[in-house]
């Protein structure tokens, strides 16, 4: 029998990156339940194949206009809506089934607390007696409106490591509640009581996660098992767009080598890995403990190295020609750089340093250790422009690098958040607090930021070419219908040499059917004029 069970809700959304929805977060938590005796489980409701298209939600209704037609072209975007993961009837029977005493329910991100609330009802009215217990960053922001729900009869804010099994052991005892780091109860008067987060003072007195609960096969790449590690947690910079900066409730703490190193250990007796991914805010921010990491980890594999990423964004000024060469020999094949952006008005209103020269050198010495590089922007945030995102678009248009555009949305608990509060402009919906959902329309209208997510995908695909040393396109005369078995390659040529010609974007159906999108005409003609102006380069 099964004390407690964690779940990883399922998502609805446009799209999934598997690879980072491994749920390492609820494998650390069991790890504690598991070393304080409870008998666990993890019920990860992504791990599955099971993809239904579902009815856009009314709220964002706004976007059929955006996202309208399905886009065999190299710019096409998003189309259906779907429900990732089990339905929720699946879950509540996997719960009832296990006769946990205790449901924990993960909520990480706003945008998709609606699929943990409804995870929760579900399961609710399985399993009446559970307690429900909800944690994430979700309901560490929004306790309160979490606890509006009469399923949910606990929230932990803040790390639940440190919390969990207090909970756990005070459910068993019938112990008060009121002294567990994190815990937010209805008191008997049904008035809330809320604790501060909790949080994690030593990450090397927990123990390593539970990994062996974690569905892996399902997170295989080629035939081999991914991992995923957070060798710290928090952040030490203070960017205005980012929760877990040095204001937050997060504070800048890292894991010892040693920790790290028997954490890798275990995962590789019971894995055949061929991927980490360390989602850490600043993975090279220590170089000195950086490089003893790379060095345990070249140790411990010796010539069968894991590939290596950190598609959370490395910190440019962070990365010197010893640290990338020691990447590459270690597993790296890509820098994953955080640029944020290359206008120095909008450098400042994101209170980030100026990473742009540290940006060039890293990707100046990418290539010299065989490591590709990606440069993150972020565009339509309060009070950034369109012309600048446009002129970040042709700042990496002239290096060798893949273009990665990230539309802004406000998250619970950063600088940002509060801006659009003050400016009234945050969605009316926790579900479009994403990036797919264009949430804010202010100094960036919303035709805007999809212009510039499509002047992205443009962008790429120009790379792509120049890669794969095809010549740009010249005229050609433009049609209504075009053959897809033509492939992608040679439709997205002819797109690409339409929109030269009269600054359009264009998509094309899976039966031939050319469209236009709404779009945004004049920063499609700064694009045009700015690319025409500078020397391209590959990625």
């Amino acid at each position: 029998m099964t004390d407690i069970i964690l779940i990883q809700p399922p998502i609805r959304d446009f799209y999934l990156t598997r690879k980072r929805t491994i749920p390492y977060g609820l494998a650390s938590i069991a790890a504690v339940l598991i070393k304080d005796g409870f008998q666990v489980e993890i019920f990860d409701a992504l791990a599955c194949s099971k993809t239904k298209n579902i009815a856009l939600p009314e709220e964002m209704a706004y976007l059929r206009k955006h996202y309208c037609g399905l886009d065999i072209s190299p710019f096409g975007l998003f189309y259906h809506y779907k429900h990732f993961g089990y339905s929720f009837q699946h879950i509540a029977r996997i719960a009832q089934l296990s006769g946990a005493f205790m449901v924990g329910i993960s909520s990480l991100f706003t945008a998709y607390f609606d699929t943990a609330l409804k995870t929760a009802q579900a399961v609710k009215k399985t399993c009446p007696e559970s307690k429900i217990v909800f944690g994430g960053h979700h309901p560490t922001a929004f306790p309160g409106q979490v606890m509006e729900n009469s399923a949910v009869d606990f929230v932990l804010r803040g790390e639940g490591e440190v919390s969990i099994s207090l909970l756990a052991k005070a459910l068993k005892t019938d112990k008060v509640f009121k002294s567990i780091p994190g815990i937010v109860y209805r008191k008997a008067d049904k008035q809330l009581f809320t604790a501060q987060p909790a949080l994690m003072e030593d990450l090397n007195k927990y123990p390593p996660p539970a990994l062996n609960l974690i569905k892996n096969r399902y997170y295989q790449r080629s035939g081999k098992d991914s991992m995923v590690i957070t060798a710290s947690r928090g952040c030490p910079l203070n960017c205005s767009y980012c929760s877990m900066g040095s204001n937050s409730i997060n504070k800048f703490r890292m894991k010892k080598i040693s920790t790290l190193s028997h954490e890798i250990k275990i995962a590789k007796q019971g894995l055949n890995l061929g991927l980490i991914d360390f989602e850490d805010e600043n993975l090279a921010m220590n170089k000195k403990w950086f490089l003893a990491l790379l060095a345990d980890i070249r140790r411990q594999f010796s010539i069968h190295i894991p590939e290596l990423r950190a598609m959370n964004g490395l910190f440019p000024p962070a990365l010197d020609q010893e640290i990338i060469a020691q990447m590459s020999a270690s597993g790296f094949k890509t820098l994953n750089l955080s640029l944020g952006s290359a206008s120095l008005n909008q450098i400042r209103r994101f209170k980030r340093p100026d990473v742009r020269a540290a940006f060039d050198s890293a990707l100046n010495l990418g290539p010299k250790f065989n490591l590709n590089s990606v440069g993150y922007i972020i565009a339509g945030a309060p009070h950034q422009t369109p012309e600048d995102s446009v002129a970040d678009l042709i700042y990496l248009a002239k290096r060798k690098v893949l273009a990665g555009i990230s539309i802004f949305y406000p998250s619970p608990g950063s600088q940002d958040f509060q801006t659009c509060g003050n400016l009234k402009i945050l969605p009316s919906f926790f579900s479009l607090m994403r990036s797919t959902a264009l949430p804010i329309s202010h100094t960036t209208t919303r035709i805007e930021s999809i212009t510039i997510l499509r002047l992205g995908r443009i962008l790429n695909f120009i790379k792509q070419l120049i890669n794969l040393k095809i010549d740009l396109p010249g005229q050609a005369v433009s049609r209504s219908i075009l053959d897809p078995a033509a492939g992608r390659l040679h439709n997205g040529r002819l797109l690409l040499s339409w929109f030269f010609q009269d600054a359009r974007i264009r998509g094309l159906t899976p039966d031939g059917q050319v469209f236009e999108y709404l779009q945004a005409p004049e920063i499609i003609r700064q694009f045009i004029r700015g690319i025409k102006k500078v020397q391209l380069r590959g990625c």
